[in-house]
């Protein structure tokens, strides 16, 4: 257990996560699957993709020899046989030298057909008869069978976000239903006798409350299930009354506010009164989120975030969000782009924590990465993060950046 406000790194404090295994298993239709991560090893496919071999184009199916030196000046002279109807079995035609069928994209070949020749080189001489302006090679204009995938072969890799297409080709390979982690359900608490919802005329001393509305924006864009608690003032036996109950419905529980050392931030006695809580962390090594806790109930985890939503932002990317991917399967990591920037301008930075600066990009020219402008802004303020486009990163061990040099980013989803 960490002690109050021993401030321990990023690297530390992700290292925590080690305790919270991935939630359990649940079975869902395929075409609710969007989003979702499978459960164990990379899914296979039963059977082959597709089925049969078939056409890509209308045309005139062919054995591919057939057509071998034709040309507009001498054509290849075809019998054709028959016609290919849509969803009708092509191998009900055998084709012999020099014949060929009539076929419709997505049309099963016929046997001994190899290859299809497009309509517009082709010319109907009369019923029984056509002209062959182009020669074709083998397997042109067709898929075969199993082309996409063959039995046994994986579908899809592991710890990946199921994507439309991926969910296609689950379908084309007749799988209904899914097993996938379930999605974390996060449960989030405003604190503080000053806050009062958005829908309510501003009176002295009260501001609106930003943090739940822009929490549970993060928790949906990360994968999980947000639900709202409303603003607990103050008391301490409220808060732990209203905690408890939270977090009975959910698996992971947001306090923002009440988590620095304030006479009445009563969050860190929350955490410790919850029941068989163990306190994972009180402070980190990184500006801005230094009053960032944590604490374990089980499996399930309560993070005191700082009151301002700037910094409650940065914690969340950084800590709330990889935590999130591990209850879904993906491993603790931020799931964030980065890319390399050059700074614009001179950075300061103070040894000692971990630096996240906000910052817009520009665009560079000649192929050289983003110019990266500083948005500065006290923490309190808002404006900057409409902003910016993500975090620039300063390192622990690092006094400021010069203008002018690569540096780390993080963009924002």
């Amino acid at each position: 257990m960490k002690g109050f406000f021993q401030l321990i790194s990023s690297e530390e404090f992700l290292e925590l996560f080690s305790r919270f295994s991935p939630l359990s298993a649940e079975s869902i239709p395929v075409q609710n699957g969007l989003g979702r991560i499978p459960c164990g090893a990379g899914l296979t496919a039963g059977e082959q993709l597709p089925p049969f071999s078939r056409s890509t184009m209308d045309g005139f199916a062919v054995r591919a020899r057939d057509t071998f030196g034709c040309s507009e000046s001498e054509p290849a002279l075809l019998e054709i046989i028959g016609e290919i109807a849509m969803g009708r079995a092509g191998t009900a035609f055998t084709l012999k030298p020099g014949q060929t069928a009539q076929i419709w994209t997505g049309g099963e070949l016929p046997q001994k057909g190899d290859a299809v020749v497009m309509v517009e080189y082709t010319h109907m001489m009369d019923e029984q008869t056509i002209e062959i302006f182009r020669p074709v090679a083998p397997g042109e204009n067709t898929i075969r069978a199993g082309e996409d995938f063959e039995p046994d072969a994986e579908i899809l890799p592991q710890q990946r976000p199921l994507r439309p297409q991926d969910l296609g080709v689950l379908s084309g390979l007749g799988k209904t239903a899914l097993s996938v982690h379930k999605q974390p359900r996060v449960g989030i608490i405003s604190t503080g006798d000053e806050l009062i919802p958005p829908d309510q005329p501003l009176a002295p001393g009260k501001i609106r409350d930003i943090n739940s509305t822009t929490l549970a924006a993060l928790v949906t864009e990360a994968g999980a299930i947000a639900k709202c608690y409303g603003i607990i003032e103050d008391n301490l036996q409220t808060m732990l009354t209203v905690c408890e109950a939270a977090l009975h419905e959910n698996d992971m529980l947001l306090l923002s506010g009440g988590s620095s050392v304030g006479r009445r931030d009563f969050t860190l006695q929350v955490l410790e009164g919850l029941t068989g809580s163990e306190l994972l962390a009180h402070g980190v090594a990184i500006r801005p989120g230094k009053p960032t806790l944590l604490a374990a109930c089980g499996n399930k985890a309560v993070f005191g975030l700082p009151g301002h939503v700037a910094s409650a932002m940065v914690v969340f990317y950084l800590f709330v969000r990889p935590l999130l991917r591990q209850f879904s399967g993906l491993g603790p990591s931020h799931g964030l782009q980065q890319i390399t920037g050059i700074s614009g301008q001179q950075i300061p930075s103070t040894i000692g924590r971990e630096e996240f600066v906000r910052v817009s990009l520009q665009p560079a020219q000649d192929d050289t990465p983003p110019l990266a402008m500083p948005i500065y802004g006290k923490s309190g303020l808002i404006n900057p993060l409409v902003q910016a486009d993500g975090l620039l990163v300063i390192g622990r061990d690092v006094e400021g950046l010069d203008q002018g040099v690569p540096a780390q980013i993080l963009l924002f989803p």
